[in-house]
């Protein structure tokens, strides 16, 4: 074989074993398996998220909710698809060094939040949509801040 053949198989391997290597520290080091679970721990992985699991647990839902029950979409495709999108963002901002001291939730997951509080409390916000006007949805955390993660 010549040294053109040697080295093809070579630089194919080479997009492979990063692949590899990222996928074991992902699921490895960095409990990356842990995001797999609906164990609201998972979330303390990350010290940033430590001062929203202290106040899910001084808050009324700890005992009806985790934090998947209210942060991501139902249906298994669509929740794994937003804890996947939302671990990629993190990973990102983390790596690079532009994830805020104090979190913030993007646009996409305040829809999210919302539509989980609307499910949930549907028997109250039928009513409480019903009497605004249309395409004008509530906003639960607007008066009910500390809900979810009491401060």
């Amino acid at each position: 074989m010549n040294q053109k053949g040697a080295i093809a198989p070579l630089l194919a391997g080479i997009p492979l074993g990063l692949l590899l290597g990222i996928g074991v520290y992902t699921f490895g080091y960095a409990r990356g398996y842990s995001y797999m679970t609906d164990d609201p721990q998972a979330c303390t992985n990350c010290h940033v998220m430590r001062e929203q699991f202290e106040g899910w647990q001084k808050s009324s839902h700890r005992t009806a909710a985790v934090c998947n029950d209210c942060h991501t979409p139902p249906g298994l495709v669509a929740k794994y698809y937003v804890k996947a999108l939302n671990g990629f963002h993190h990973s990102m901002a983390f790596t690079t060094g532009r994830f805020p001291d104090k979190i913030l939730i993007t646009g996409r997951n305040q829809r999210v939040a919302r539509e989980s509080c609307m499910k949930c409390h549907e028997e109250i916000t039928d009513g409480i949509n019903g009497a605004r006007r249309h395409g004008d949805a509530a906003n639960c955390v607007s008066c009910h801040r500390n809900v979810g993660h009491s401060h």
